[in-house]
């Protein structure tokens, strides 16, 4: 009775009227196994397993997901085959992702079995599913060829790539579709003359498929096929079918075209990538369709990596600046947002001349969008274009756009103009920082927005690093110390946090002397709130020891530890602990 336990257990909990309980037996099946050991797992349970799966998917999805763990369980890779019985089972199901997880389960399994085993154990598998009734079966036979193709003989070869002709020309378009999946990889694990004489020819058959999602998979594999062949090969049978899908009827055909295009024109070369896929680009960037021009957009960057400077220069400046003039007053707001986030990277390509002459204006309007999400994207790519085109220029023409920023009604906005204040710190160096931003930093202390006075205090910590201490003392600690005095408690709050953020920026001077006195006028605070982090604050400016710093906020804190709020004595005494 002892010996048949284990299995008892997992046939009574399966039965159980609660999923999770029964979910929670099948994520134990290899316990189960060891239990029964090797054989018994081989002979019992495995066979258990495929009898029953008449269960929700959940429970199906964990049963092949634990099916994975199972080669040593079942005696190791030599009995790796005894696991594919009800892996097969689970791969004709109605519901797409157990169908998934056992052929990834499946694939997994394959790597396991020696040539033989595939040979006599897995092909046969392969070819029952492509002979399945169900789509479903069919489904997931297209995911098994690779994962086997290149370990059997080339009789066994021949068969699978019959089959998967067969899958290709499936009358039901979800098998088609999941054989154009799979097809690219299919072709890189083929040899060459196996992929010209048949599996190209399934690529140019896919590609007129009346679904349009499989027209747009197997426009996905053109990559593959673009460097598999030889380039004037492609040129011929690839190239035709690509100019074809920019075309096509379908948004999500030319999407991929869109999608792929830097990969197509790293394996084109740059001569075709000039007269042909240019073209393309720029057909895509005038699509009718706002996805289309915003995947399009994202490729901007990639134009002529491979050319010479001034010839990519130049094609740029041509043959694409004008279409993304257009699209900087695009309709959508979905295709201005990636054009802002790109279009500082056209910079570097036509030097510092073209940039000021061409793509400043561009920029300038940008930052003034009605949609915020564009100002952010321009904001966030300064420093690409003051490599280019200099300090100055940056100074005298986008800072007064960034400073309009400052007031921004979208908050947002607002903070990725403070995030770039560091970067403009280092580059517009102190002097012309002083002059035209610090004030601006200091005034976000007081705005509306809690995250935008956490963000100044933690930027003017980072600035302080940047200028030194000597700017701190002449441009902050004056301002924090009129901070400290303001009628609104939430001004001197934030008073208290952003000394926290400079403590261990400044010296023992500055913490004593200058903060001293602020501090201890907070301790008096009529707001609980501030009292308390005004002990928070002490064990921060107190952490490094200093029997000066020590001598100045030790009073502080006993007068605190005597306050009517617990919350205040709590972190008193716990500031008073740390000294």
């Amino acid at each position: 009775m002892a010996d048949i336990h284990p299995i008892n257990v997992l046939i009574e909990e399966l039965k159980d009227d609660d999923v999770q309980m029964r979910l929670n037996s099948v994520r134990r099946l290899s316990t189960i196994a060891l239990a029964l050991g090797e054989e018994r797992t081989r002979t019992e349970l495995i066979p258990f397993l495929k009898d029953s799966l008449e269960e929700e998917d959940e429970i199906l999805q964990a049963v092949a997901e634990e099916l994975a763990k199972f080669v040593p369980l079942v005696g190791g890779p030599a009995y790796a085959h005894t696991l594919l019985p009800p892996l097969e089972s689970l791969a004709v199901v109605d519901e797409t992702v157990v169908r998934e997880k056992a052929v990834d389960t499946l694939q997994a399994l394959a790597r396991d079995h020696s040539t033989a085993q595939l040979e006599q154990f897995f092909c046969p598998l392969i070819k029952r599913l492509a002979a399945g009734d169900w789509f479903s079966a069919r489904s997931s036979a297209c995911g098994l060829f690779v994962c086997c193709y290149s370990r059997v003989s080339p009789q066994h070869q021949t068969a699978l790539r019959q089959l998967f002709t067969q899958l290709c020309h499936d009358d039901t378009p979800m098998v088609r579709r999941s054989a154009a999946t799979h097809l690219g990889k299919l072709a890189e694990a083929a040899g060459a003359e196996s992929m010209r004489a048949e599996l190209l020819p399934l690529f140019s058959y896919l590609m007129q498929d009346d679904q349009d999602t499989v027209r747009m998979l197997a426009a996905d594999a053109s990559v593959q096929f673009a460097k598999l062949l030889p380039r004037d090969e492609a040129v011929t049978d690839v190239l035709p079918a690509l100019h074809n899908a920019s075309k096509d009827r379908s948004w999500r055909v030319r999407c991929v075209v869109a999608e792929k295009w830097a990969e197509l024109q790293k394996s084109f070369g740059p001569e075709i990538a000039r007269t042909d896929l240019v073209p393309m680009l720029v057909r895509l960037l005038q699509d009718q369709e706002p996805e289309v021009r915003s995947q399009t957009v994202g490729r901007l960057p990639d134009i002529g990596v491979e050319m010479a400077a001034a010839e990519r220069a130049q094609l740029v400046s041509t043959a694409i600046l004008p279409h993304v003039t257009e699209l900087c007053g695009d309709l959508s707001p979905h295709v201005r947002t990636p054009v802002a986030a790109v279009i500082v990277h056209l910079a570097p390509m036509l030097g510092k001349d073209r940039t000021l002459e061409q793509l400043l204006p561009l920029l300038t309007r940008l930052l003034r969008d009605e949609h915020a999400d564009v100002r952010l994207n321009v904001i966030g790519k300064l420093d690409v274009l003051q490599a280019v085109i200099g300090v100055d220029a940056v100074t005298s023409i986008l800072v007064p756009e960034i400073t309009a920023l400052a007031d921004d009604a979208q908050w947002r906005v607002r903070l990725a103009v403070i995030e770039q204040m560091p970067l403009l710190g280092r580059t517009l160096g102190q002097d012309v920082f002083d002059a035209r931003l610090t004030a601006l930093v200091l005034t976000w202390l007081s705005d509306n927005v809690f995250a935008i006075r956490e963000a100044a205090t933690r930027i003017i910590h980072d600035l302080i690093k940047v200028f030194g201490l000597p700017w701190a003392k002449k441009s902050i600690v004056p301002r924090l110390a009129a901070m400290g005095s303001d009628a609104a408690y939430l001004k001197r709050l934030t008073t208290l946090f952003a000394i926290n953020a400079i403590a261990d920026q400044v010296d023992s001077e500055v913490i004593c002397k200058d903060l001293g006195s602020v501090v201890a006028a907070l301790a008096k605070d009529p707001v609980p709130n501030v009292r308390l982090n005004v002990a928070r604050t002490i064990a921060k400016l107190t952490a490094k020891p200093d029997p000066a710093a020590t001598a100045v906020y030790k009073p502080v804190l006993e007068q605190l530890k005597k306050d009517t709020d617990v919350d205040v004595q709590y972190f008193a005494q716990h500031a008073l602990a740390l000294l």
